[in-house]
């Protein structure tokens, strides 16, 4: 009255086998994409960025994130003294500075009129 059913398979399992590495070869290859055209560049970026605070010195001309520029007067371990204008100080924290626009002490302007 009642028979038994079987399951047909694959073939003895043999075909339906792809492989292991065959598998992940396109998740490897997005991931190395990745890593270069992301992940590289912006630790290269985080590098450079670091090595700039690192550098910083009395004198030097810089942008803050916020998009202040200013004069380095002070520089301490976590923060910075600025000079935003003539008897305008400021303090900020090293990482918010985000350039650095010159190396030097700036030129003394010149109040001559010709």
């Amino acid at each position: 009255m009642i028979s038994t059913a079987y399951a047909m398979g694959a073939g003895g399992g043999q075909a339906a086998q792809g492989g292991g590495l065959a598998g992940f070869l396109p998740i490897i290859i997005l991931f190395a994409i990745f890593y270069f055209l992301l992940i590289r560049p912006q630790q290269k970026k985080a590098k450079e960025h670091k090595e700039m605070i690192g550098n910083l010195k009395k004198g030097n001309r810089i942008v803050t994130s916020g998009g202040i520029y200013g004069t380095i007067l002070t520089v301490d371990d976590t923060t910075i003294g600025l000079e935003i204008a003539e008897k305008v100080k400021i303090k900020i924290s090293r990482g918010n500075v985000a350039a650095l626009i010159s190396d030097s002490e700036p030129a003394q302007k010149s109040d001559k009129k010709k």
